[in-house]
């Protein structure tokens, strides 16, 4: 049931947000669109996966998101030696009252923002370790299960599976990932402020923005956005639609996306509608988070990628199928208007 949201709130919240935006965008140049979306899957409660090449900067970028929020954060390099207690903690023998007994130490995962660095370089029974994590907000060690401390996101960078010693991330991991970004290399004007303003080994200074407890009040303001009834049937007919079958764009799909999706998509519609300030969400913001919610969550025939043809252009014409007004949609969303 949506709980309705002023205005006033809604610019007072676009206000905070934005200006965290702004913040980031002063230190790390050329991605302002990265960081937007960011924020958006930050204040959706989601967790985020960056692909690109080594030094574009998505660790800098994560470490800036910490700082201006003001969170716990703790950065774990994963590399093929990392073992899953790594991560979650592990339990070390030690002295009390006279008997030796096994104390748990928890793992860095016990903070708010863990960074997981080149995630696939892990082996696939480390990268596990953080399923739990991901979805629950909660660890499972000796039997115990443990709370993760308010606010938990995991921002994770992966290298371009092509490069040597990566190894894929499973569905299920993936799945958890509300957005999946892709962090391109910047312009010819941006490398120059870069060259400019920025010494090697030189981390710039940021602000505190928001706290942990301002975050959180945020993303139940973004719960409160106004969600029409055509709306979300437009968001389950464009997640029905990636399934084979159930469109023309599907045609090359083996696997499309999981109910998770379309909640992800709500969320994430909702968000963005409150970081630009309006108390309700659209067609247009769900269409705009609709590819860093679905690129990962899509799996293509091996044809259709000899083909050339990728989870992206796929929900491209998704996009350009599946449109509010369309008569493929159920009749309530014909010429709809919110």
């Amino acid at each position: 049931m949506n709980t309705a949201l002023s205005e006033t709130a809604a610019i007072a919240a676009a206000e905070k947000l934005q200006a965290l935006c702004a913040t980031i965008n002063g230190v790390i140049f050329g991605q302002e669109d990265l960081i937007k979306k960011i924020a958006v899957a930050l204040i959706a409660r989601g967790n985020v996966l960056l692909e690109g090449l080594p030094g574009l900067g998505k660790t800098e970028l994560v470490k800036s998101f910490a700082a201006t929020l003001g969170l716990g954060f703790r950065r774990v390099q994963f590399t093929p030696d990392l073992l899953p207690g790594d991560i979650t903690g592990n339990p070390v023998l030690q002295e009390e009252n006279g008997r030796r007994v096994f104390i748990f130490q928890p793992g860095p995962v016990f903070t708010n923002l863990l960074l997981a660095d080149e995630i696939n370089r892990a082996s696939p029974k480390t990268q596990s370790a953080l399923l739990e994590a991901m979805q629950e907000r909660c660890v499972s060690v000796m039997g115990e299960t443990r709370t993760l401390p308010q606010p938990f996101f995991v921002l994770a960078t992966q290298n371009p599976i092509e490069l040597e010693g990566t190894y894929p991330l499973p569905e299920a991991q993936v799945d958890r990932f509300l957005f999946k970004l892709d962090v391109s290399r910047v312009t010819t004007e941006t490398l120059e402020k870069i060259v400019l303003g920025r010494k090697i080994g030189e981390t710039p200074a940021l602000p505190k923005i928001l706290d942990a407890d301002a975050l959180i009040a945020l993303s139940a303001t973004a719960e409160q956005v106004f969600l029409h009834e055509k709306v979300v049937a437009y968001i389950a007919a464009l997640v029905n639609a990636t399934h084979p079958g159930e469109s023309t764009a599907a045609a090359s799909v083996v696997y499309g996306a999981s109910p998770r999706a379309a909640i992800g998509l709500a969320a994430a519609a909702r968000a963005l509608a409150l970081i630009e300030g309006r108390a309700a969400a659209s067609f247009e913001d769900v269409r705009a988070v609709a590819p860093a919610v679905l690129r990962h969550r899509i799996v293509l025939h091996y044809q259709a990628k000899m083909e050339g043809k990728t989870s992206d252009s796929l929900i491209a014409d998704l996009l350009a199928e599946i449109l509010p007004g369309n008569n493929r949609l159920p009749k309530t969303l014909s010429n709809a208007k919110v």
